[in-house]
């Protein structure tokens, strides 16, 4: 019987193995292969400038400006990576306290950062990404209720919001009641009154909004809320906007979760690692997920100790090498942090005021990280949509921005620069936005066959969603 471990005649890159050993008799005979598996046979060179060559396709933050809207993608200091493959760190998460001391330290100490910056009173590390947060502060309110003997059974959340936050409050056993925005695309208090009742168990918000405009009613929707014995649910997507200047806790808000994957610099490309960790105030920290970290008696530990808690969410303790690199990003900055809250802010107004003239603003409010531009002016016009307008700024050597999103805007451009990049790229973003808008106005043909310059050119997008090939061709 030919085995797959019986040499090719193809080419070899690197044999690692014992060509001596039968690795076959070590497998069941029902699961050998009869053929060999129809793979190209290449040289350790040849694979490797084929990587390379992917690699230098990619597009990254390196290469160009990811005005990249709700998901923040902001640079990610190179240290950061250094700091979190540093031997020590590389221990078995199963160690035993006494032996993990030095990274126990490390996250009870950014536990005191995030409480500081959140203003909340007890926190988890655990959740490995934004929903996983919001899930695990939704899980945190339904159990609070119910050990309280109140059966509440639903949650607001305004049309505004992330498309997580209905689907986290679901998850939770929650019912959801959608509120709709007023006409400076803020929470319309009117219509919250409206549906507060006994049922109601929080509000999920986020501060600013998915339009990156502050809620300026927040302290009366706070005041609303308790009120009603509700609970508020900040989602700390856009914590980038606010950091070192308020806090969620200022505002009335009883439980929070912050992106490290976002606002502390640690990568989100490709879907993550990330880290979403949530903060409480005093009369819900007994219901946090165990183990929290904890210090007494000069000792670092795991602490179980928490009689309502939720439960662990999360093997082990998170995904520790991102929590590295958010302290170490937090580190850096120290009291400065709030000065990158403040650039990300004057970067996004610089660049509203910029752009306003050439496509339509839904909602001309003084804007904070982030702010929303529609396409319904190019597209009723001549026919150029918003996904066009994103295609065109690929040859821009730009990433496109978050686009269709929020919902309560048609054909929306949701626009974040961060902090991290200088005026003269801001200058060119600019340039390239206005040049498709003239082309979109005097040649719209060039914006609705763009790229041009990109590896892959337009495609028929819808072709290809319906009839996928996921095939490897030899």
């Amino acid at each position: 019987m030919k085995t797959i471990f019986e040499k090719s005649n193809g080419i070899d890159g690197i044999n690692l193995t014992d060509e001596n050993t039968d690795f076959a008799k070590y497998i069941p005979q029902n699961y050998l292969r009869t053929e060999a598996p129809n793979l190209p046979q290449l040289s350790e060179l040849e694979v490797m400038r084929h990587y390379k060559e992917l690699s230098d396709l990619n597009f990254c933050i390196e290469k160009g400006f990811y005005p990249l809207g709700s998901c923040t993608m902001k640079y990610n200091p190179k240290v950061n990576e250094f700091l979190a493959s540093l031997e020590g760190f590389n221990i078995h998460p199963s160690s035993d306290d006494d032996l993990a001391q030095g990274s126990l330290k490390l996250m009870y100490n950014l536990q005191k950062a995030l409480l500081e910056v959140t203003g909340m009173d007890a926190i988890t590390l655990q959740p490995s990404a934004g929903a996983h947060g919001e899930m695990t502060g939704m899980m945190i309110i339904k159990k609070y209720f119910d050990s309280i003997g109140e059966k509440r059974t639903k949650v607001i959340i305004p049309d505004s919001a992330h498309g997580t936050n209905p689907a986290s409050a679901k998850m939770a056993g929650f019912d959801i009641v959608e509120i709709k925005s007023n006409d400076k695309g803020q929470v319309d208090i009117e219509a919250l009154k409206s549906v507060l009742n006994e049922d109601i168990a929080a509000i999920m918000m986020t501060n600013p909004n998915t339009l990156g405009i502050f809620e300026e009613g927040v302290k009366e929707i706070s005041d609303l809320m308790h009120a009603n014995g509700s609970l508020l649910y900040y989602d700390g997507a856009n914590f980038n906007a606010i950091m070192g200047w308020t806090n969620p806790k200022l505002m009335g808000f009883d439980v929070v979760h912050l992106n490290l994957h976002k606002t502390f610099s640690t990568p989100h490309g490709g879907g993550g690692p990330g880290a979403g960790p949530v903060a409480v105030i005093e009369k819900l920290k007994n219901y946090l997920p165990t183990p929290v970290i904890d210090f007494k008696g000069g000792k670092y530990f795991r602490n179980y100790d928490l009689k309502n808690s939720i439960g662990s969410v999360k093997d082990f303790y998170g995904n520790f090498s991102v929590l590295v690199k958010a302290y170490a990003y937090i580190l850096m900055l120290g009291k400065n942090l709030k000065n990158a809250s403040e650039n990300a802010v004057l970067n996004a107004n610089y660049l509203k005021e910029k752009l306003k003239s050439y496509y339509e603003l839904p909602y001309d409010e003084p804007c904070m990280h982030e702010f929303v531009l529609t396409g319904e002016k190019q597209k009723h016009e001549n026919g150029v949509s918003t996904l066009n307008i994103a295609k065109a700024l690929m040859d821009g050597n730009t990433h496109p921005p978050t686009v269709y999103f929020p919902l309560i805007v048609h054909e929306a451009i949701m626009i974040e620069p961060t902090e991290s990049e200088t005026k003269e790229k801001l200058d060119e973003f600019v340039d390239t936005m206005i040049k498709i808008a003239q082309e979109a106005q005097n040649n719209p043909e060039k914006i609705l066959s763009a790229p041009h310059t990109t590896p892959v050119k337009k495609i028929d997008e819808v072709t290809a969603a319906r009839n996928p090939d996921l095939k490897y061709i030899s």
